[in-house]
């Protein structure tokens, strides 16, 4: 049998899982079978999967020009083989033609459908002979993202900004990271201030995941958008008594509200048990203070109103994370978010239900949809006229002051404001596209 490089294997296989499960591509990056591969491999690896998913679009729309029957119906492991194989001589510069043609061809005869081998070789000459594919700006607009989605970004966002976004979403993400302990030692990786808040560190080089600081608890990933929205619910908390996370895991969010509010009794549910125990272990390497966890559907909660702040950072679309998510641009449809409004609104509600008078709650979503912030807002106020929107802007000037955010994050974030609510948008803003709002619930009035 003939050998097939390791990186291209292995690539392969998390295409054809992510292509016919709901499985997601940065799990399945961190599974034993990728841990298993040479540094060099794993890197390889890294760029075939998420490179391949964030041109896929496109790519496909180029193959299916070169098929000599451009209408016929290809199955998902000769579609996924003529994709990696595209996107590797389309877009990687460094990689030998002959050794990307030789093993898409074996990938298809060890499979079931060995009978397109000489197809696929075919259709990836002619892919070849077309040379390198620009990643130029007015490439990606058209081709790289559904025309829906662009075409809604344009309307929401106007021409610039939707460009943007999609230049944004086709370059590896960034990873930025919170520390756990104050001067953590980071032997392994290099960093550089965040663009918000001083407690974010951007990473400009290192294997982040497989270094001894994230293995002993030292930081934890996570985009500074998220962090941001952290740090604002911990900022609006009128007071610190009672706190509940009702969608927490993986609980990053719910670790920042444990070191900003350190006397609070935090409570933190998911719907996912597996989810809330691998929270546990996250919470014990950076939160002294016992966080109680519960497994319950948000959407679902009989709450009593007790609680003097609720974070309810919904479940949605995520389409303000595909740069380090690049498979929700081939799985969420238009009529996808009207569904997600419904729950989400249904979460709301319920979270709403538990705020003690004069409480705060945080609505917070990664979506660039309107359907999913704004709308949820303005549905579940119009029922509920003992809520009113807290302006976003006092929280941000409250963390400016007291160094959170620096100075020259604050003046970054003015353009992330609008209509009291918080709103980043990816290539706008250095950043996971997200939207937050602060809801009030009106003190309890005396008679004097």
């Amino acid at each position: 049998m003939s050998m097939i490089a390791p990186a291209r294997l292995v690539s392969y296989r998390i295409l054809l899982q992510i292509a016919t499960s709901d499985a997601h591509s940065d799990e399945l990056l961190r599974s034993a079978e990728v841990d298993a591969l040479s540094t060099q491999d794993r890197n390889l690896t890294t760029t075939l999967v998420l490179g391949t998913l964030r041109w896929q679009l496109a790519l496909d729309a180029r193959i299916r020009l070169l098929l000599a029957r451009p209408g016929a119906k290809l199955s998902v492991e000769v579609a996924t083989a003529l994709r990696m194989g595209a996107y590797q001589l389309g877009y990687l510069e460094r990689v030998p033609p002959h050794a990307v043609l030789h093993d898409s061809v074996e990938l298809v005869k060890q499979g079931k459908e060995r009978g397109a081998a000489g197809m696929v070789n075919a259709v990836l000459r002619k892919f070849a002979a077309q040379g390198q594919i620009s990643n130029s700006s007015a490439s990606i607009p058209a081709g790289a993202h559904p025309a829906w989605m662009v075409e809604r970004w344009v309307r929401r966002y106007g021409q610039e900004a939707a460009e943007a976004i999609c230049q944004w979403d086709q370059e590896p993400a960034a990873n930025t990271i919170r520390l756990t302990e104050p001067e953590a030692d980071l032997p392994e990786i290099d960093t550089q201030p965040g663009a918000f808040l001083r407690e974010a560190l951007r990473v400009i080089r290192g294997d982040v995941g497989r270094s001894s600081a994230f293995r002993d608890g030292r930081f934890r990933i996570q985009d500074e958008a998220s962090q941001l929205v952290a740090e604002i619910a911990a900022a609006a908390a009128p007071h610190s008594e009672r706190v509940l996370d009702t969608c927490a895991a993986p609980g990053g969010k719910t670790a920042i509200l444990g070191e900003r509010l350190p006397d609070a009794e935090i409570t933190a549910v998911d719907v996912s048990r597996k989810r809330l125990d691998a929270m546990r272990k996250l919470m014990s390497q950076s939160v002294a203070k016992p966080v109680r966890f519960e497994v319950a559907d948000a959407a679902k909660l009989k709450l009593e109103p007790q609680w003097n702040l609720i974070l309810c950072d919904v479940p949605c679309s995520g389409t303000g994370t595909m740069a380090r998510n690049p498979e929700i641009r081939l799985r969420v449809s238009e009529e996808d978010l009207g569904r997600q409004h419904a729950r989400q609104v249904a979460i709301l509600r319920a979270g709403l239900a538990g705020l003690a008078p004069g409480g705060r709650l945080v609505y917070s979503t990664c979506s660039l949809e309107p359907e999913e912030n704004e709308q949820v807002v303005d549905e579940v106020l119009g029922k509920d006229s003992g809520v009113r929107v807290v302006p976003l802007e006092e929280f941000l000037d409250r963390l400016a002051e007291r160094g959170v955010v620096t100075t020259e994050g604050r003046d970054r974030l003015r353009t992330a404001m609008e209509g009291g609510f918080l709103r980043t948008v990816p290539g706008v803003h250095p950043c996971d596209g997200f939207f937050a709002a602060v809801l009030e619930r009106a003190p309890r009035t005396t008679i004097g």
